[in-house]
C-alpha cells in the first residue's frame, strides 16, 4: 500500500482544475488499496465531498506562486512521509521532496509569453529543472510529450503519455443538474430557462477557454465577421452570433481591437466563466464549436463539445489533430478565411454536420478518465519502486 500526496490547490482552475477534479474522483472509484492525501485550500473541501475513507484532506492556505513557496510547501509536505508526491502541473517547488511525479499539460508559457532575456532564461531553468528531478513526467498528449523531449531535453524514457479526457457529465446530453430525475419535459424547460437567463434566442458559434495569445481569438472574431456578413440573408443563420466563455474582454486589448475593427460589437458576447451545467448547455445548444488555437497541450474543449453532440471546427496544428482525429473540420489557424471556410461548411452542409456529430461522440468516447486514472496509478507505483 502506498501513501500518495497530491497538490490539489488549483482545483478551481478552468483547465488544470478540471484535470484535478476528474482524476481524484475517478481514482476514488478504481483504487481502494492506496492512501491519498489531497492538499488544498480550506475553502475548497466542498469540491472533494463523498470521497472514501482512504482519502485525507489537508488544508494549506497559500498558492503555488512566490519565492517563499519554493521551500515552505515542501516543508509542509514533510509531515506526511509519503511514498510519492504528485504535482499536477509544472510548477515544482525548488526544494520539492522526492520521489515526485509531474503532469505537464503544455509548454505554452515558454513559447508565447512576452518575457525575454534573463527572466525567460530563469523561467526555462526552473521549468526544466522541475521535470528533470521528477521520477516520472506524465504528458497529456503525444504532441506535449514531443515538446518536453525535443524542446526541453528531458530524456524520452522519463516522459510517459497519459491522456486527459472529457468529464463524464458531457456525455449525458440534455440532463441539467436540477432536472435529471424529472423527465424530458423538465429537462427542456431547464435548458430554456438557462438560455433565457442569458437572453439567447439566436443561433450562435461557441468558444470556451482562456483568452491568451496562443488561443487566437482575434482571428476567430475576424472569421466570424466574414461568415456573418456572407450569411446576412440566410433563413437560419441571418442573426448568427459569437459567444465566448472564459476571460473578460476588458483584460485582452487585442481581442477588443479585433471586435471593434470587425464591427461585431453587437453580435459578439463575452460571458466570462459560467457554472459547469450552464457551460454544458451552451455546448449542447451551439450551432458549432470553433477552436482556432495556435497551440494546445491536449485540446480538451473540442472533445467536450463533441461529447455534447456539437460539430467542431479546430486548428490543424499542435495536439489538436491528435485529439479530434477525423471528427472535426480542420483549418489553418493563421488564415482568417480558412477559419471562415470551416465555419461556413459546418453550418451549411447538413450531411457533413450529421457525420461530424456522430464521429465526434465516438472520438470523445475514446478518451476515458477510468483509463487515465489507472495509468496514473501505474506511474505512482513505478515512482515508488524507484
Amino acid at each position: 500500500m502506498l501513501k500518495i500526496v497530491m497538490d490539489a490547490r488549483r482545483i478551481r482552475d478552468f483547465g488544470i482544475g478540471t484535470y484535478i477534479r476528474n482524476l481524484i474522483h475517478t481514482i476514488a472509484t478504481v483504487d481502494q488499496h492506496n492512501r491519498y492525501v489531497l492538499v488544498t485550500s480550506s475553502g475548497d473541501s466542498s469540491l472533494l465531498g463523498g470521497l472514501p475513507p482512504q482519502f485525507e484532506i489537508a488544508a494549506y492556505n497559500a498558492d503555488d506562486r512566490g519565492a517563499v513557496q519554493q521551500g515552505s510547501f515542501p516543508f509542509f509536505l514533510r509531515r506526511f512521509s509519503a511514498d510519492v508526491y504528485h504535482i499536477p502541473l509544472n510548477r515544482v517547488p525548488f526544494f520539492m521532496l522526492k520521489p515526485y511525479v509531474v503532469t505537464i499539460h503544455d509548454i505554452a508559457n515558454l513559447l508565447f509569453d512576452q518575457e525575454s532575456g534573463f527572466k525567460m532564461n530563469l523561467r526555462r531553468y526552473f521549468f526544466r529543472r522541475g521535470l528533470l528531478r521528477a521520477a516520472k513526467v506524465m504528458a497529456v498528449s503525444a504532441a506535449t510529450r514531443r515538446d518536453v523531449v525535443n524542446t526541453l531535453g528531458v530524456p524520452s524514457e522519463r516522459v510517459r503519455l497519459v491522456y486527459s479526457a472529457p468529464a463524464p457529465e458531457f456525455f449525458r446530453h440534455g440532463r441539467a443538474v436540477d432536472a435529471r430525475a424529472a423527465g424530458p419535459r423538465t429537462e427542456e424547460r431547464e435548458r430554456l430557462r438557462i438560455l433565457e437567463r442569458y437572453q439567447i434566442h439566436y443561433p450562435f458559434l461557441l468558444y470556451a477557454g482562456n483568452i491568451r495569445p496562443q488561443k487566437n481569438i482575434p482571428r476567430l472574431v475576424e472569421a466570424f465577421a466574414v461568415v456573418r456578413s456572407e450569411l446576412a440573408n440566410h433563413s437560419q443563420y441571418g442573426d448568427l452570433r459569437l459567444i465566448i466563455i472564459g476571460d473578460q474582454i476588458a483584460r485582452n486589448p487585442a481581442v477588443r481591437r479585433a471586435v471593434i475593427h470587425s464591427r461585431v460589437e453587437n453580435c459578439a458576447r463575452f460571458l466570462g466563466f459560467v457554472p459547469f451545467d450552464t457551460l454544458r448547455i451552451f455546448y449542447e445548444c451551439a450551432a458549432a464549436f470553433v477552436f482556432p488555437s495556435l497551440y494546445e497541450g491536449f485540446g480538451l474543449a473540442p472533445l467536450e463539445a463533441m461529447a455534447s453532440g456539437t460539430p467542431v471546427v479546430a486548428s490543424n496544428v499542435s495536439s489538436l489533430p491528435e485529439a479530434v482525429g477525423d471528427a472535426a473540420i480542420l483549418v489553418n489557424p493563421e488564415n482568417v478565411f480558412d477559419i471562415a471556410r470551416g465555419i461556413r461548411e459546418v453550418l451549411l452542409d447538413n450531411e457533413l454536420r450529421c457525420q461530424l456529430i456522430l464521429k465526434g461522440k465516438e472520438q470523445a468516447a475514446r478518451f476515458s478518465w477510468e483509463r487515465t486514472a489507472r495509468e496514473v496509478i501505474e506511474v505512482y507505483e513505478e515512482a515508488a519502486r524507484k
